[in-house]
């Protein structure tokens, strides 16, 4: 997941209305609405950190994730660095924590090496915290003071978006964690599934021509969102759902993981390699599959979306049903015509999918067919903030949509979300197109 430089375009033409219209961001907002949304977002990362023990906090389970504590002090370390070192009178909390929470600035210098993590075992919990509350103080102080200028405004805007991708980075974090676990740790309790039945898959068919693609109008977006720019797309047709885990079975069933034809040569080379016969934190057990959830393991529930598979499962899957998966550029059509409708967002108390129904944005991060690559006239953001987008815009898929661990307010369906085409560990399923 990314993290860019924002771009305010303002656009008279723009309809409010319109499903990829945002409201007005911090550059836009009062002060006292400045400070709310900022403590709003800081907030959340800290109730979503009390359900879990210092000792929680701070293992890496794999390369690809990151401490929770480590998330923790990230996102605090970026308004320190980017913004309140602006000031020559602030007091930095501590030097040595350029260097501990840097991520991939190159810009800022030397950090500590990703895969190593986890063995941070000092600053501990309480001081990372300590951390947060000084910058934090630091932070509302000076907006109260209105120090601020519009430059600053847009870079707290980013640190709040950025935030909020962290929000699930640590979420996703989390669950492969307490995955690895022999007993299945629970971080929320809720109540026991019912499984329900989905409506048939059925089809909504859109026209070709040209159509704009990007983001457009006065709110936030990341740079890898524009330049609003059009594409020439021939007639097609999306599914009106998600795949769900009873596709899924059926796909498994008919020996999907075994018949080379469906895969992709990468894709084929992987599976033999991890030996892969089920979505992410599936098992079979006493003769049915469970999976791990944020909730400990339980049964698959068959209406719901299938969660946790790769790109190359999911072009799989879609050759398996004599589908494909949709380019970014129809999904983005299709959600604009189908309207902004969203699915099940971040709630605490339950951090999962719902059934898998209509609404296009929610649930699940959707695969799409689309490399992610620059739109046309695309040109990186000078400075630090600047590096994210366009240096990985090599090796890396286009997921649309959002998921159930996305912070609500944090999705739009001009978002790029990008990983590489082996993720699992994301909240990632897929849509069917033709």
């Amino acid at each position: 997941m990314s993290i860019t430089e924002p771009t305010v375009r303002p656009d008279p033409r723009s309809d409010p209305e319109s499903p990829v219209a945002r409201p007005p961001g911090i550059a836009t907002a009062d002060g006292p609405d400045t400070v709310r949304r900022f403590l709003e977002v800081r907030s959340l990362t800290d109730a979503l950190a009390e359900r879990l023990s210092p000792e929680d906090q701070t293992p890496q389970s794999m390369t690809e994730a990151s401490p929770a504590k480590w998330h923790r002090a990230h996102v605090t370390w970026f308004f320190e660095e980017f913004i309140l070192r602006r000031n020559p009178d602030y007091v930095v909390y501590d030097e040595t924590f350029r260097y501990l929470f840097n991520s991939y600035y190159e810009t800022v210098g030397e950090r500590h090496p990703r895969p190593d993590r986890g063995l941070v075992t000092r600053p501990g919990v309480r001081d990372v915290t300590r951390y947060r509350e000084h910058v934090d103080a630091a932070m509302v102080e000076a907006l109260e003071a209105g120090r601020f200028d519009d430059a600053a405004l847009e870079l707290l805007e980013l640190g709040c978006n950025h935030e909020q991708q962290h929000q699930e980075l640590l979420l996703m974090d989390i669950k492969h964690l307490f995955s690895t676990h022999a007993f299945g740790p629970v971080y929320v309790d809720r109540d026991p599934d019912v499984p329900g039945r989905s409506a048939p898959l059925g089809w909504r068919e859109f026209s070709g021509g040209v159509h704009e693609i990007g983001a457009v109008g006065s709110g936030f977006s990341y740079d890898n969102e524009g330049p609003r720019h059009r594409v020439h797309l021939e007639d097609f047709a999306v599914s009106d759902r998600l795949v769900t885990n009873a596709g899924w079975l059926e796909f498994m069933a008919d020996d999907g993981y075994r018949r080379h034809e469906l895969w992709l040569s990468d894709g084929w080379a992987k599976i033999h390699e991890t030996d892969w016969h089920a979505p992410g934190y599936w098992r079979e057990e006493d003769g049915g599959w469970t999976t791990f959830t944020l909730s400990g393991r339980r049964p698959v529930v068959p209406d719901e979306p299938v969660t946790h598979v790769s790109f190359y499962e999911a072009d799989a899957y879609a050759r398996w049903a004599g589908a494909r998966l949709p380019t970014e550029f129809e999904w983005e059509v299709a959600a604009g015509t189908l309207g902004d409708a969203r699915g099940r967002l971040l709630d605490p108390g339950r951090c999962h999918p719902g059934r898998a129904g209509t609404a296009m944005v929610g649930d699940v991060w959707e695969w799409t067919a689309s490399a992610h690559l620059p739109y046309p006239g695309f040109v990186p953001a000078n400075g630090a903030v600047g590096e994210y987008n366009g240096k990985f815009m090599s090796d890396q898929h286009v997921l649309r949509g959002a998921s159930a661990v996305t912070p609500p307010g944090h999705e739009r369906i001009t978002y790029r979300n990008f990983f590489p085409a082996a993720s699992r560990w994301v909240f990632s399923g897929l849509r069917l197109a033709r």
